[in-house]
């Protein structure tokens, strides 16, 4: 692999900026969201069962012309640092995490394919919730002041 300066390739290009890249989750969903809204009526193949795979099964698997074909076709994701269409990486880069990814791509919840304006909805939804990984922290705290508050009370 030859690697050449930006001037070097415009000579024999044509380059156009990506914009700046999405730092947010939910600048990046949105972002999906709009690619697939651009072609409501677009057929995409979901990912096959994936809750039966092993997890590094999982994290490796990718299908073409899935949501997630969708995303890594798009350069302003790319440029923000989508790696790949691969599972693993859609958690990584859209802070999903498994449940919302299944429930968003796995065939056991939207059959063998999907409509890219369902899917467009749905990733919508989660660019405006916030994401499960920040309230386990909040869960396992109410649990522990539950659980000492329980102790309190037997005390007296």
């Amino acid at each position: 692999m030859q690697f050449v300066s930006r001037d070097q390739i415009a000579g024999v290009a044509e380059l156009h900026d990506a914009g700046p890249a999405l730092q947010t989750r939910p600048e990046r969903l949105a972002r999906w969201a709009e690619l697939l809204g651009r072609q409501p009526d677009l057929r995409l193949r979901s990912l096959g069962e994936i809750e039966f795979l092993a997890e590094a099964d999982r994290v490796a698997l990718r299908v073409e012309g899935s949501p997630l074909t969708v995303a890594f076709q798009d350069p302003l994701l790319r440029a923000s640092g989508l790696a790949s269409d691969r599972y693993g990486e859609a958690l990584r880069f859209f802070a999903l995490s498994d449940r919302e990814a299944h429930r968003l791509l796995c065939s056991c919840v939207n059959g063998f394919s999907m409509q890219a304006g369902t899917t467009a909805r749905r990733v919508e939804r989660l660019a405006r919730k916030t994401p499960a990984r920040t309230l386990a922290p909040l869960a396992a705290l109410w649990t522990a002041i539950a659980a000492g508050a329980g102790a309190l009370w037997l005390a007296h």
